[in-house]
């Protein structure tokens, strides 16, 4: 057996922090950490209450995971961020960067001081995370233009609806795309056809809200998702968005051909099942636009 001196080289050496907290907060005990490139040395920390360190809306999340873990008897992983707007103490014009870890939180089976307390080991998984999101991206976005893809625009307008039927959120639906791209296509290349889709991307980006969705549905076909926009204001802003699209098309007018844009519009309604009614009527006003000339705005 080893003894606890070497115990404690061993806790000590360990490259990943490791807390001992008790259920009101206090650092008892900081081992390990020896990973220069994640961590610093967390030894001061000892006697500190967590509240002393971190701001309250921070510190409350903390409290509550060493409660659950204490209360359940379970092991709990956790991930969660910390950036100096959390930590007490730093410079608001620090670094901005949050550096995310999991903490694997487990009560343990005695007390310190008459307190409850958990073992509580950090891991710095910044770069696990930041390739996640990458990846996550990358499986929601459409190569060429930058927007969503027809997947992520599913699971929003999916959220919307949701949202429309719980809260009575309305929520408009716009389907668009490009007349005559073909012709461009089979006269210029498609890589002339492609620049006009990327330009009509980056002004629906110039365009449209944070809270709005824009996704290159397949092709020269986009659509955009408008939350909390009722059908006589999508249709305003469909005129001017169209007025933009306009304007930017026709820089690429050459030949004899122009390109247009041709946008159908709904809202959504009671009576709608799911999202896919919505656009399924929003495709119906697309096609009447079509129909009756191209170049235009029709609401269905």
């Amino acid at each position: 057996m080893i003894s606890i001196e070497q115990m404690g080289i061993v806790l000590g050496a360990l490259p990943d922090p490791v807390f001992i907290i008790s259920r009101s907060g206090k650092y008892v005990a900081v081992f390990g950490g020896r990973d220069a490139r994640y961590y610093h040395d967390g030894s001061g920390l000892v006697g500190l209450n967590i509240a002393d360190v971190v701001k309250k809306e921070k510190a409350d999340w903390f409290l509550q995971q060493i409660g659950l873990a204490l209360d359940s008897g379970n092991l709990l992983i956790r991930e969660y961020e910390l950036s100096n707007k959390d930590v007490r103490g730093l410079r608001e014009d620090g670094p901005q960067q949050p550096i995310w870890f999991e903490g694997r939180i487990q009560g343990l089976d005695f007390q310190v001081d008459g307190e409850a307390v958990v073992l509580w080991v950090a891991s710095n998984i910044s770069e696990r995370h930041d390739m996640e999101v990458q990846l996550r991206a990358l499986s929601d976005t459409d190569q060429l233009t930058g927007l969503f893809n027809r997947r992520k625009l599913e699971l929003d307008l999916a959220l919307f609806h949701e949202t429309f039927e719980r809260h009575s959120v309305p929520t408009s639906i716009l389907m668009f795309d490009l007349d005559n791209l073909k012709k461009i296509n089979d006269t210029l290349g498609h890589y002339e056809g492609d620049e006009i889709i990327v330009a009509v991307s980056n002004v629906c980006r110039s365009e449209l809200r944070k809270t709005d969705i824009a996704c290159r549905f397949g092709g020269d076909e986009f659509v955009i998702g408008l939350p909390n926009i009722e059908l006589e204001h999508a249709v305003q802003f469909s005129n001017r968005l169209h007025e933009c699209f306009n304007r930017e098309l026709s820089r690429f007018c050459m030949e004899g051909i122009s390109t247009t844009v041709s946008i159908g519009v709904a809202t959504m309604l009671p009576e709608d099942r799911s999202y896919e009614d919505t656009l399924k009527r929003a495709d119906n006003a697309l096609y009447e636009a079509k129909r009756s000339g191209k170049n235009r705005v029709v609401a269905g």
